[in-house]
């Protein structure tokens, strides 16, 4: 089972807090961040984490029912 990472282009700012908290989940290109992968292993918090801490709200974590997890509330 994997989960699924998508960060919304037009609500990135690329704060970088993404890529700080999981530097191997996200990666900075120029004004936005993205995922460095589209799947990752499930039950990685810190992808969670990270889209907690979006200022912007862009990361979507889904799981692989495509329900999503994240950002937490």
């Amino acid at each position: 089972m994997s989960w699924q990472l998508h960060i919304a282009s037009d609500r990135c700012i690329g704060s970088g807090m993404c890529a700080g908290a999981a530097p191997d989940l996200f990666a900075l290109d120029d004004d936005h961040a993205r995922p460095v992968r589209e799947r990752i292993a499930e039950d990685d918090d810190r992808a969670l984490e990270a889209a907690d801490i979006c200022p912007m709200l862009a990361i979507t974590v889904r799981d692989a029912d495509g329900r999503e997890i994240g950002p937490r509330e």
